[in-house]
């Protein structure tokens, strides 16, 4: 017999170099552990050698401080703990958390989705996938194998093809992971990494908090989730019919199991759950607008303001915790999740369960951000690089355009948002506010990179979860027949969203609440 030669295309080539190189990546633990000893080693170095910097604004010049020293030691056994738990994402990530936990395990984000879906005349299914996925990190990582087979269900129950349902809610969904018109965990998580690189800057710009930048969310998102019922209903799914993929599922005798897929259909139930959800939300934000709008309202700044800080911007983890757990509660109880008073803090470990894998990583990122701004190596780097872009006059928008693109990049060998934010916040925070920009600005920046490309790589463990669910209907699907359809969303997404980061660039729009562009002074 004949060995059956396949022929292996550029684009294969090059699929599989990225691979090859991201496989060799160690896992998001061990890859910051090794960071805090190149640090540690490199801090030691600079300090040996009497190297100091002078941060524009400060008064004097900032010594680097060595960690294999007396007092770098010192530092480090006496902050082990503080390092860890004063990692600012902890406290505002952890509190959203169980409320969304409450919010996603009594179902009620759920059947939010199934009723988007379920309300949908057929010709607007793309578009309600399109909503669906891009508001679909609310739900965090379990977006990507909720609404994917969800949305081929309702796709195959209207005479639509199945697959450009699987498919069209997994790129909504993976690549509009980072913006959203509610606010999420992520948002309290990006803020928190980007309050701790801000700490040591003489000018640290305003406040960074989760609502910094819900305006360019709003509408980035807007303008994502029409292009991607566009894009699923005139790229995709046609193209799936050209191409005589099958619509019906292939009977499979394996081990792969999936959670069931639930009806898109509500019971009578759930909708009273909804609707009652519905109203007790309305009343949580009554309650509020009447507090913020008093007269003499305490969340108000010492001038009777809201912007650009004031308690009521610090409040925002409360206000979003609210807004999740009182919801959440009342469709609970209607449907009968909700039983006893042990099913709340049951419904809130299972959330944390769920985030244990980062509360492990947070350990080992709030020693590397403690150690990155007390030797000082951090303000050393930013000084430097952002002296390098002016001396070659990259200041302005070719900037901004590089930094996307590097994160862009980045993202298909490092894609938890976390873990990269993380390591390009310490850097590029501080180097971008010494040339004139926002902290929170560069964090919104971050986000068109953080998502657009990570449908595109191999090292994403979900494109694997989608790949298993394809074969029911192709099963001689591969990784490059994902990243062949998932393309097109990815280059669209990247170009839309960065056009609207570029309009709020030239137009000096505020981010979000009392965030804006470029730093005063």
């Amino acid at each position: 017999m004949t060995a059956t030669t396949v022929k292996t295309t550029r684009a294969d080539r090059i699929l599989n170099g990225i691979e090859r190189a991201g496989n060799k990546l160690p896992n998001p633990f061990m890859l910051f552990l090794y960071l805090f000893l190149i640090t540690a080693v490199g801090s030691s170095i600079l300090a040996w050698m009497d190297v100091s910097v002078q941060i524009p604004g400060a008064d004097e010049p900032t010594q680097m401080r060595g960690f294999f020293t007396g007092e770098g030691l010192a530092w480090f056994t006496e902050n082990l703990g503080p390092n860890y738990l004063g990692f600012p994402p902890l406290v505002t990530v952890l509190p959203i958390i169980l409320a969304v936990g409450v919010a996603e395990k009594s179902g009620l984000l759920a059947a939010l989705i199934r009723k988007t879906f379920g309300s949908s005349p057929r010709w607007a299914l793309p578009y309600a996938v399109g909503v669906v996925g891009v508001l679909g990190s609310i739900m965090s990582d379990a977006a990507f194998v909720v609404i994917p087979p969800l949305a081929a269900l309702v796709f195959a129950a209207a005479g639509r093809h199945p697959v450009a349902g699987l498919l069209g809610g997994f790129a909504a969904a993976g690549a509009g992971y980072s913006t959203t018109m509610l606010v999420t965990s992520l948002d309290a998580l990006f803020a928190g990494i980007t309050t701790a690189v801000t700490a040591t800057l003489p000018n640290p710009g305003d406040p960074v908090h989760p609502l910094s930048n819900y305006f360019f969310n709003v509408a980035s998102a807007a303008v994502l989730m029409f292009l991607a019922g566009l894009l699923i209903d005139k790229v995709l799914e046609p193209r799936l019919i050209r191409q005589n993929v099958p619509r019906e599922q292939f009977s499979e005798d394996d081990d792969t199991t999936f959670s069931p897929v639930p009806d898109a259909d509500l019971t009578s139930v759930e909708r009273r759950g909804l609707v009652l959800a519905g109203i007790s939300a309305l009343v949580v934000a009554a309650v509020i607008l009447a507090g913020i709008f008093w007269p003499d309202s305490p969340w108000r700044n010492e001038e009777g303001a809201f912007l650009p800080r004031s308690p009521l911007l610090s409040s925002i983890v409360f206000i979003v915790f609210a807004m999740f757990i009182v919801p959440g509660l009342v469709y609970g109880r209607v449907v009968g999740v909700l039983k006893n008073s042990e099913d709340m803090p049951r419904m809130m470990g299972d959330a944390i369960k769920d985030m244990m894998s980062f509360l492990v990583l947070a350990f080992v990122l709030g020693q590397f951000i403690a150690l990155f701004n007390w030797s000082g190596i951090g303000s050393w780097i930013a000084v430097g690089g952002a002296e390098t872009l002016q001396s070659i006059g990259l200041t302005g928008y070719g900037a901004i355009f590089g930094f996307v693109v590097l994160a862009s990049l980045l993202n298909l060998f490092i894609i938890s948002g976390s873990s990269l934010w993380t390591l390009m916040a310490a850097v590029f925070v501080p180097m971008f506010a010494l040339i004139g920009y926002e902290p929170g600005f560069i964090q919104g920046a971050f986000r068109v990179g953080d998502s657009a490309t990570q449908i595109l790589t191999p090292l994403n463990p979900y494109i694997i979860v989608l790949l298993a669910m394809l074969r029911r209907y192709e099963p001689n699907a591969g990784l490059g027949t994902i990243i062949a359809r998932m393309l097109p969303f990815s280059i669209v997404f990247w170009l839309a969203w960065f056009a609207v980061l570029s309009a709020f660039f030239f137009l000096d729009l505020p981010m979000g609440p009392g965030n804006g562009i470029f730093l005063e002074g």
